[in-house]
């Protein structure tokens, strides 16, 4: 329960009320967007994908607020998420592999490892769901400070016919489009988002809700931007402050034709396939040019702030450039989603705060994804509040301000005892620490281990472990005792029925 924060009031003269002077907060999520799917480079030179892709929208952002250049989030989408709604880490709530059906894992089967019984329900608000982890939410703290809360798009918190498949469970006053579901069925509003009219029963990905869209020609991510957009014309009527958090289905698979943009990189030469999938960025990337001018518009941009940042990196682990990619590419970085590698995990982020961050501004100091929690929180003047779980989050906004460092002397560590559905360089089951330049990969099954300098070797291409025998034992014991601390999970061999070494065991 959060602790009761009472909003400073002004009286604004010329209309004669009362006005809450908070910012607004729109966090804009974007599903499976690699670091490089953008014209926008998050690095020192343009690459070919930035030449190719058309994000303006972005490039607008970036020119008003901050770039981050090491945000990191989880390699696949839900523990990512449970990590942004809860403030831990997910080596600590166990939601370490996507979630969908009730009481079902979601692993790959593996010959030789058994993975553990991680939390495969995702989270709750309640503490009688098996296989959950027991939160205070993120929108729940902002609603009771006084936040109208509007969530719109992909959730993927909870399984199907659980508690945490609601958004409105978790302290959204507004719903559009959020359920269970970690992808979409269907982008086209010919195909109803995936959803069946003849009586039979709908898949598990198709898009809740929208039906006034069933049977038109729209994308789903306009059809979600249109709702948001209506979402915040009642909400500055409402006299109190909004968190709006749109969370695009976009740009996850499947790689849907979206007509607005598809014609022009097909006429530039891209193969079919990639041609969609620019479309499908070019259409994200104009839901937040409808969410900026509406700001502009009504006059809010000033008192808002909007992050944007995807939950994982892109869809593919090809380990370097080739023509054509598998619609999606991470070079330099190595790998994708899944991964433990940097194209798994390092993602856009862009920050705009007005009056408080530099615009046109480039961060390099990394942070998490369980960052936002207590960040967003600060941006809120929401500075007591009680949580039923820890926070492992740091806050970054003095990042933002200027005032400090809080990645100097600080470690990431991710776990993932499981195995994602694609083969590929660091595809799990690992766990992996980041201790200023250096990073340590482990692999549960053979025992190996990883170390690269990843400011001087972003694409992770030289491993060191040979050459710095003492960073190794130092970073596998610090991740050791890290992963101890917080009862993290490992897997265990098939042969034996023994759990698999911690890292600072082999």
């Amino acid at each position: 329960m959060a602790l009761a924060v009472a909003p400073l009031i002004e009286v604004s003269a010329q209309q004669g009320v009362t006005v809450d002077p908070r910012p607004n907060i729109v966090l804009f999520m974007v599903d499976d967007m690699g670091w490089q799917d953008t014209s926008l480079p998050f690095w020192v030179e343009k690459t070919p994908l930035n030449r190719r892709y058309h994000t303006p929208n972005m490039e607008r952002l970036a020119s008003e607020g901050m770039m981050f250049t090491q945000a990191y989030a989880c390699s696949v989408s839900s523990p990512s998420r449970v990590s942004l709604m809860s403030g831990m880490n997910a080596a600590r709530h166990r939601v370490t592999n996507w979630t969908l059906e009730k009481n079902t894992s979601t692993d790959r089967k593996s010959p030789v490892l058994d993975f553990p019984a991680w939390n495969v329900n995702g989270i709750c608000q309640v503490d009688n769901i098996p296989y959950t982890y027991c939160i205070t939410s993120l929108p729940q703290l902002l609603k009771d400070a006084g936040y109208h809360t509007i969530h719109c798009g992909k959730a993927h918190w909870g399984a199907v016919d659980t508690p945490g498949e609601n958004p409105h469970h978790f302290g959204f006053e507004v719903n559009i489009a959020g359920h269970a579901g970690g992808g979409v069925a269907s982008y086209l509003g010919t195909n109803n988002f995936g959803n069946r009219t003849e009586g039979k029963p709908s898949p598990l990905q198709a898009v809740p809700g929208l039906k006034e869209y069933w049977g038109k020609d729209i994308f789903l991510t306009e059809a979600l931007t249109l709702e948001a957009l209506k979402s915040l014309d009642k909400a500055k009527n409402l006299g109190q402050p909004f968190y709006l958090y749109l969370s695009h289905y976009a740009v996850h698979i499947p790689i849907d034709r979206d007509k607005r943009f598809y014609s022009k990189y097909l006429e530039a030469g891209l193969s079919e396939k990639e041609a969609a999938y620019a479309a499908l960025l070019e259409g994200m990337d104009k839901s937040l040019g409808d969410v900026l001018d509406w700001l502009e518009k009504n006059e809010e941009d000033r008192n808002t702030i909007i992050i944007f940042m995807s939950d994982n990196g892109g869809f593919s682990t090809d380990t370097a450039w080739r023509d054509p990619p598998l619609h999606t590419q991470n070079a330099p970085l190595n790998s994708g989603k899944g991964s433990a590698y940097e194209g798994g995990i390092r993602v856009p982020m862009i920050v705009k705060w007005p009056g408080t961050v530099k615009p046109g501004t480039t961060c390099g100091s990394y942070l998490m994804i369980e960052d936002f929690f207590p960040t967003i929180l600060e941006m809120a003047g929401i500075r007591k509040f009680r949580t039923v779980q820890p926070i492992d989050g740091k806050s970054f906004v003095p990042l933002l301000k200027g005032t400090g460092d809080p990645s100097k002397e600080r470690n990431l560590y991710w776990n993932y005892p499981n195995l994602w559905g694609n083969e590929g360089p660091g595809i799990g089951p690992t766990c992996t620490i980041r201790s200023g330049d250096w990073k340590l990969i482990y692999y549960y099954q053979t025992g190996e281990k990883e170390l690269f300098n990843v400011r001087d070797d972003m694409g992770e291409k030289q491993n060191l472990a040979a050459q710095h025998p003492a960073i190794v034992k130092k970073l596998s014991k610090d991740l050791g005792q890290y992963l101890r601390k917080v009862k993290a999970q490992r897997p265990t061999f098939k042969s034996t029925g023994k759990s698999c070494p911690w890292p600072d065991e082999v």
